[in-house]
């Protein structure tokens, strides 16, 4: 998989969470309504698990928006990378490294242990 498709995956999740809160719908009863087990949806909205054509029309009668409104603003949401982006080439370099860490313990390690050099060095 692309990271670009990665990342709609994760924006569509994240849409269907939005929407089924607003609605003030549990994951439970989404699942009801879908005939799935909560993990499934939960796995939806996380992105761990894709969402099928069919199942994402089948969401969306659901909750009652258009296919559409999963992917709105989608483009904003999963920026194209750039070459040299970013405020330094270490920038950079730390962020692809870091996308290619694959354990979720790991990455939140991580993300600890750089907060904690930020927070102790020098400005």
């Amino acid at each position: 998989m692309t990271d670009l498709a990665k990342r709609v995956d994760d924006h569509v999740g994240q849409q269907i969470r939005k929407r089924r809160n607003l609605l003030g719908m549990t994951q439970e009863e989404l699942a009801r309504t879908l005939k799935i087990s909560y993990q499934q949806v939960q796995k939806y909205e996380t992105g761990a698990n894709r969402v099928s054509a069919g199942r994402l029309f089948e969401i969306s009668q659901r909750l009652g928006v258009e296919v559409g409104y999963f992917f709105e603003a989608a483009a904003e949401a999963t920026p194209m990378p750039q070459e040299h982006g970013g405020k330094s080439r270490s920038t950079v370099e730390l962020v692809r490294s870091f996308d290619e860490i694959g354990s979720p313990g790991v990455r939140s390690a991580v993300v600890g242990l750089i907060r904690e050099l930020a927070r102790a060095a020098p400005n």
